[in-house]
């Protein structure tokens, strides 16, 4: 059965990406609007009907910003740790279910494994989703690599990886040296290079798509990142995930029968096509 992926946001601005299948779906955060999100999915063509659960990943503002809303008003269980759920608002306390470290979670045919990562949040989580043998991570807002995430990353068919800043935009840039020993210091974001560093080294020869994630807006540039992920990308299809608006849904179908193509639902027709990659 093919997984159907797709970023709603990937930035400061707000995170909230779509993983699922044709009977079920989960979202891994919820930091743009309420509103925003049902536009964003009306156009790709997916049903807010499908989602079963909000995962949580940490607590800061661009993840948790539209939970509350979106919550209440579809009565959606959000997985979220004990240390977090604090921070998350007027969420309804019965609508919370606990997350813990390694202690999978099925929905559906979906199976979600959060794991820890670097971040400088209370409990913060990487996660990978599961349809069958068909596996999705979602990896951003990572401070470094650790052997968690490489022993995940090496498991996955199609990943949104976090590539924050590019070094010496950062270095020659505005921020102030605080706020850049921050994004750069192990527990805030990764760079370009830190990235491209772990999906040339840990890449399985299956990853079929890559979604570059949580750019920054002023310490990167998306043609930058996107260049130096191609020139090491072989088969494996490169985007990056914008943070103004959604991406296409891929569709990730990891079967030996399926074509060496990018499949994207159109988001008019709202029928499959296939890209050259």
């Amino acid at each position: 059965m093919p997984v159907y992926i797709a970023s709603l946001n990937s930035g400061s601005n707000g995170n909230c990406y779509y993983v699922g299948n044709e009977r079920e779906a989960v979202l891994v955060d919820a930091g743009i609007s309420c509103r925003e999100t049902e536009k964003r999915m009306l156009r790709l063509g997916l049903s807010m009907q499908k989602v079963k659960a909000i995962f949580i990943s940490h607590e800061h503002s661009d993840h948790i910003k539209g939970l509350a809303v979106l919550s209440k008003k579809y009565r959606l269980p959000v997985y979220v740790t004990d240390g977090t759920v604090h921070h998350c608002g007027d969420v309804p306390k019965e609508l919370c279910i606990s997350l813990r470290s390694y202690e999978s979670v099925k929905i559906g045919s979906l199976e979600v494994m959060p794991f820890p990562k670097h971040h400088d949040a209370v409990e913060p989580h990487s996660f990978m989703i599961s349809n069958g043998d068909t596996r999705i991570g979602v990896f951003t807002d990572i401070g470094a690599p650790c052997e968690h995430l490489i022993r995940h990353f090496a498991q996955c068919h199609a990943v949104f990886l976090e590539a924050n800043y590019d070094e010496e935009m950062m270095e020659q840039g505005r921020y102030p040296y605080f706020l850049k020993r921050r994004i750069r210091g192990g527990k805030g974001h990764l760079s370009n290079k830190q990235a491209l560093n772990m999906f040339i080294e840990h890449k399985p020869g299956y990853m079929s798509h890559v979604l570059l994630a949580h750019l920054s807006k002023d310490n990167n540039c998306p043609d930058l990142a996107l260049k130096m992920f191609t020139e090491h990308a072989g088969d494996t299809y490169v985007c990056v995930a914008s943070r103004y608006e959604e991406s296409p849904v891929f569709v990730i179908d990891p079967l030996p029968s399926a074509p060496r193509e990018s499949t994207v639902l159109n988001q008019i027709t709202g029928q499959f096509q296939f890209a050259i990659v």
